[in-house]
């Protein structure tokens, strides 16, 4: 069989989200190695499937050729265990899970369940399953979704200058002056932007400025709730909302920011960890999912999720103590080249691949 597949994602794949930015490099990747690769963008509601998505999904795999390699992102996947299972036997299905539809932050217990049996149908119709990080491995089998070994391949990251205060941290010269806050992610309930505010609001005295930098219509009435916490707390000069960044634009915010923040519920990895250490910045993150295991400690302020008290003490931490900023960058700048870049990435997705064919 010729080294070929077909990627499947929900809605637009050129979307700026962890996991999209994630399936377009490996995608790049196995381009690269030689791969002709097609990517299908669905119709339709996703997670929570309508028929319009049932039937764009259907149309993608019933044009495919038998034993064809397909790639189906598990946020399109996991809603629609029945039309995956009919074509399991003549396709090469492969899952790639992000993290569980189920542990989605803020769902109630009714829709929980069902995603936990849609998806467990939908992961037992695959002939392999692909996930980002060994938390997600084993989350799935904690969950009961799959009795399989997942393939874990972590993301990759690009090589990227040292911000402008890591460089000045290493040179013994940080600036005196407000220290640049940067929380790369999209304005969703499990990101934990409102956490983020309430923390903020207790350090008004010191000195800094805040960028959420992330998309404000994915959940726009909790973007919306956001923008009033800002307001409620007279924080509306301090906290700046970007809305979603093009890959230069956000390359400018990391590279005038001082540390990055990351107060998520939960993540499946968190690959705004791998963004920041490869500019050498430090992080304030929670402990949420995967992150417990991926942000290092060596260089995280790492607290637990939903604790707006335990978060403002470690911003506190990080805007009084100058030598805890400086071991905290030296540490994360030491990182940099232990970092897996995308390539090696690809390679281990492709191997992935080539063992379900």
């Amino acid at each position: 069989m010729s080294l070929s597949a077909t990627f499947i994602v929900p809605g637009d794949p050129g979307q700026r989200t962890g996991g999209y930015l994630y399936d377009a490099q490996v995608v790049r990747q196995l381009r690269q190695l030689g791969w002709s690769v097609e990517v299908v963008g669905l119709a339709g509601r996703f997670p929570d499937t309508d028929d319009r998505a049932a039937e764009s999904l259907s149309g993608a795999l019933d044009s495919l050729p038998d034993g064809a390699r397909v790639v189906i992102d598990g946020l399109a996947l996991g809603g629609l265990p029945d039309v995956v299972s009919r074509h399991a036997d003549r396709l090469a299905i492969t899952a790639l899970v992000h993290h569980p539809l189920a542990d989605e932050t803020g769902i109630e217990s009714a829709r929980r369940e069902r995603f936990l049996e849609s998806e467990r149908r939908a992961l037992n119709a695959c002939r392999g399953i692909i996930v980002t990080s060994p938390f997600t491995a084993s989350r799935l089998t904690r969950l009961g979704l799959t009795e399989r070994a997942p393939r874990v391949v972590e993301p990759g990251v690009d090589r990227a200058p040292l911000s402008t205060s890591v460089e000045a941290r290493l040179s013994g010269r940080e600036r005196p002056g407000a220290q640049r806050l940067l929380c790369v992610a999209s304005l969703t309930p499990r990101k934990g932007q409102d956490v983020l505010v309430r923390a903020l609001a207790g350090l008004t005295g010191r000195d800094w400025h805040c960028v959420l930098a992330g998309s404000r219509q994915r959940d726009t009435a909790y973007a919306g709730r956001v923008a009033e916490l800002i307001a409620e707390t007279g924080l509306a000069g301090r906290i700046e909302c970007t809305g979603e960044c093009d890959s230069a634009a956000l390359a400018a915010e990391y590279r005038s920011a001082s540390v990055c923040l990351l107060p998520s519920h939960y993540e499946g990895y968190g690959m705004v960890v791998s963004e920041s250490l490869a500019r050498g910045l430090p992080m304030i993150t929670t402990t949420g999912g995967a992150l417990a295991e991926t942000a290092p400690g060596d260089c995280c302020l790492k607290v637990e999720p939903d604790d707006v008290e335990a978060l403002r003490s470690a911003l506190q931490r990080w805007l009084d103590d100058a030598a805890l900023r400086d071991r905290l960058t030296r540490c994360a700048a030491a990182r940099r080249e232990a970092l897996q870049d995308w390539s090696a990435a690809g390679d281990a997705f492709a191997a992935a691949l080539q063992e379900v064919a």
